[in-house]
């Protein structure tokens, strides 16, 4: 039992510790912000911890030609400095392209993360999408979510095609509506 609550209370210390690191908190905006032209936001303006807000905008992803998903009930994760990372339902996906697969990740703030592929039994995409099956307290609406990379993929929100965040980890998605600069460029991981 010691050992169980020792390795409790390390978990505990390494998920306060990442938390505690983030300087910025969408409480004011750095110096080397944009601007927000009329009809944007800033990214600086979202929260840390961040939120989770329920997207009206219809969501679309491609894979070539194939509909992977199309929804107008996603989830927006936003957190300062990043773009929103849309959660989407995954009644909404075409789960027979889904396949699990390895590794995996953990968000000071979402939890553990299992990742996905894509395979239409002609090709796939490695690791292109992840979930929270067990999310932390405060995110439990993700729990039957699943987040895209879009890099690889034609997403849209809205009509609007999408930009992947920049970096091979971050899984926003920036549109047109969002002011920057965005985490993931060279040089973003001092903020």
């Amino acid at each position: 039992m010691g050992h169980f609550l020792s390795s409790m209370g390390s978990e505990s210390d390494r998920i306060a510790k990442a938390r505690a690191q983030w300087r910025w908190r969408g409480e004011d905006r750095p110096p080397f912000a944009d601007v927000p032209a009329p009809g944007q936001v800033s990214v600086w303006d979202f929260p840390r911890p961040p939120e989770l807000v329920r997207e009206a905008r219809e969501i679309i992803i491609y894979w070539g030609d194939t509909l992977v998903a199309r929804t107008s009930s996603a989830w927006a994760v936003r957190e300062t400095a990043h773009p929103p990372t849309f959660y989407l339902p995954l009644a909404d996906v075409e789960r027979t392209l889904l396949r699990t697969a390895g590794g995996g990740s953990n968000c000071e703030w979402k939890g553990p993360a299992i990742y996905w592929d894509l395979n239409d039994g002609q090709g796939r995409l490695a690791q292109v999408a992840w979930s929270y099956p067990k999310p932390f307290s405060g995110a439990e609406a993700l729990a039957d979510c699943i987040a895209f990379y879009a890099h690889e993929l034609c997403c849209s929100v809205g009509g609007a095609r999408v930009i992947a965040q920049p970096g091979g980890f971050y899984g926003g998605w920036i549109t047109p509506d969002l002011a920057g600069p965005f985490k993931g460029y060279p040089g973003s991981s001092n903020w």
